[in-house]
């Protein structure tokens, strides 16, 4: 009897709905020594969102399903203490590795502390971390995302860095154009997070809406809505309530 083996490392994808995670991805789905087994994602509990960028578990789903990869969620108490954290993923890391897999990938840009911790979190568990985009120069990537079909919405901003104005726009060249030099064209120092509706990682778009944009914890968030009606008309906002001083 002969055995077929396959040298193909079954993989995770950290999945935080927005552009960095879901580029990454994009880039182990054309990577033949990678067999993509799923996309894992933190929530926060009591809001039933994806923390900071806010966005809806159906909107998650969503993406899931239009990627082709099953979808887990991880509930967060809120508040999440550091134990509570640590005790559900290291939960979380030991299940996964029952199942066989072999790595889990990150969409981190940059940030040397960020990517220690993960390492140091997946030491001694058999799972290898990796980041598809790390240390790639940021002005060049976020000019390749978009040239090369990434479509994204920003829902969420921290209005000391970046204006309230770009809550709820889409991220686009004239949205780049607009930033200051001291703002980073990803956001990888927590200027802004966002949510990807359409790119190659996808196969079909998914449609949606701005509604309210509001302020959070000296955050601007803006709520996207699932919206099956009119395919091809371009993002709304309907309306937004922070307040001009913020």
């Amino acid at each position: 009897m002969k055995f077929k083996f396959s040298l193909m490392k079954k993989t995770l994808m950290s999945w935080s709905s927005g552009k960095d995670s879901a580029w990454a991805l994009y880039q182990l789905q054309r990577d033949p020594t990678i067999e993509l087994m799923g996309l894992v994602c933190t929530i926060n509990e009591e809001f039933d969102r994806v923390a900071m960028h806010g966005v809806r578990v159906e909107l998650l789903k969503a993406q899931a399903s239009s990627i082709g990869l099953p979808l887990e969620i991880l509930a967060l108490p809120n508040p999440c203490s550091h134990k509570d954290y640590e005790q559900i993923m290291g939960d979380f890391v030991a299940r996964i590795k029952e199942d066989g897999i072999e790595c889990m990938a990150f969409g981190d840009l940059y940030l040397e502390d960020i990517r220690a911790y993960r390492e140091e979190a997946m030491a001694g568990s058999g799972i290898t971390p990796i980041f598809p985009l790390w240390n790639i120069p940021t002005k060049q990537l976020s000019r390749e995302m978009l040239d090369n079909g990434l479509r994204t919405v920003i829902t969420c901003i921290d209005p000391k860095q970046v204006p309230v104005e770009l809550a709820g726009r889409e991220y686009d060249h004239a949205f780049l154009d607009e930033l200051a030099d001291s703002v980073d064209p990803c956001g990888e120092n927590g200027e802004f997070h966002s949510f990807v509706f359409d790119g190659p990682m996808f196969r079909n778009k998914i449609e949606i809406t701005v509604g309210e944009i509001v302020e959070r914890d000296n955050f601007i968030f803006a709520d996207l809505l699932p919206d099956n009606t009119v395919a091809s008309q371009p993002i709304e906002t309907i309306s937004r309530t922070y307040s001009d001083e913020t």
